[in-house]
């Protein structure tokens, strides 16, 4: 039988809702990766052009690439007539050159050059369009199940379409995965052509205003708008968002600036409860002592509004009941914390002591017991 308790932790915070973020954005995703909640999902899951922010999954296979040895930083990879046609965002590479994949990644985080991804794409999978192929495979085993690619750099074409939360999740692992690569998403310049010393700039409005803003890549296309995949970290907090559908790109850095600065002021990141904080008591059966108490495995860590004065709930649930022998540390149940404008928390509650089998006359009394029950309830008629 699954059992509900209103359980009280002794440090439970009491909060208004946090004001909830109208974005105007066509498609937003804001995540709280230190804490793992999700802060805004509007039309997170719809498959939409991503424009140049699908790079983020290209420099994801690079970077698998130079880990497991296929890639060397200082590899130097030929630039084809495929690679050197293209338009839009380039390193203007030049056909027959050789650049090392240093260079090149450096080119499509600070320069978006879409020439620099089918340099690495032929480099792994011998062409674009394979490598296209590769990268739906791979962002299908990351769980990116909203993404199909077509090409490496997210130039217009049908069918070439990711996800807000899929975006929001290869960001999560770029910074997790590769943290010996990630600072190169917060570079603001990057001159590779001293002849084309205008195109050195990082596109991302954040890097230059102090709020922590540390990546990782914007978009557009005249299909997808002003785009932009962020991360900012203030303190011990990291906020990874998604944005698309800007009309401009004045309006991208605006409500990106608005977006981190209502991630970090709205919540803060606060203990409600220690490691062995006991929750409840629930029965035991057949055991020496009648009862073990049920407490916090970890430490329980979470976000919380800041102001106001309506209590977070709590509610401990218990498949019962327990019988003896019982081993202190056992997962007994969850505790499930609901917040209003964010999702419910389940977190392991586990038995507080060991508790050992009863003794002779305990479980003489429970037979005696259950043979009681069974009188009272009187003769059961045959099915």
């Amino acid at each position: 039988m699954i059992r509900h308790i209103a359980a009280c932790l002794a440090l439970i915070l009491f909060s208004l809702p946090a004001q909830a973020f109208e974005t105007k954005a066509s498609a937003a995703y804001v995540y709280d990766l230190t804490t793992g909640t999700v802060l805004l999902a509007k039309n997170a899951d719809q498959p939409l052009p991503p424009a140049s922010m699908s790079k983020l999954m290209t420099l994801y296979m690079a970077f698998e690439a130079l880990e497991n040895g296929r890639l060397e930083l200082d590899d130097e990879l030929l630039v084809s007539a495929e690679a050197a046609a293209y338009g839009g965002s380039t390193m203007f590479l030049q056909q027959g050159e050789r650049v090392s994949v240093e260079d090149l990644l450096r080119g499509i985080i600070v320069l978006s050059g879409n020439d620099a991804c089918v340099v690495l794409a032929e480099a792994l999978s011998g062409t674009e369009a394979r490598f296209a192929r590769d990268m739906t495979t791979r962002a299908q085993q990351l769980g990116m199940t909203n993404s199909t690619f077509m090409n490496s750099n997210g130039w217009p074409k049908p069918g070439h379409r990711m996800s807000m939360r899929d975006l929001g999740l290869v960001a999560t692992r770029l910074i997790t995965d590769f943290p010996q690569f990630y600072p190169m998403f917060a570079e603001k310049e990057f001159l590779f052509d001293e002849n084309e010393a205008a195109n050195r700039y990082n596109r991302n409005p954040l890097l230059s205003l102090g709020i922590g803003a540390d990546g990782l890549k914007t978009g557009h296309t005249t299909e997808a708008g002003y785009g932009l995949v962020g991360s900012a970290k203030q303190g011990d907090r990291r906020v990874v968002f998604v944005i698309s559908g800007l009309d401009t790109a004045e309006a991208r850095a605006q409500e990106s600036e608005a977006i981190v600065n209502w991630a970090f002021r709205q919540f803060s990141e606060r203990t409600l409860g220690e490691a062995g904080t006991r929750i409840t008591e629930v029965p035991v059966a057949l055991g020496a002592v009648q009862t073990v108490g049920l407490e916090l495995k970890d430490t329980l860590t979470m976000l919380t509004p800041y102001t106001g004065s309506a209590e977070v709930k709590a509610e401990a649930i218990y498949q019962g009941p327990f019988k003896a022998p019982i081993e202190k540390g056992a997962e007994m149940g969850e505790l499930v914390i609901t917040r209003d404008g964010l999702p419910e928390v389940r977190v392991p509650l586990v038995a507080a002591d060991d508790v050992a089998p009863g003794g002779f006359m305990i479980k003489l009394a429970a037979a005696a017991q259950h043979l009681l029950a069974r009188l009272n309830a009187g003769p059961q008629e045959a099915s």
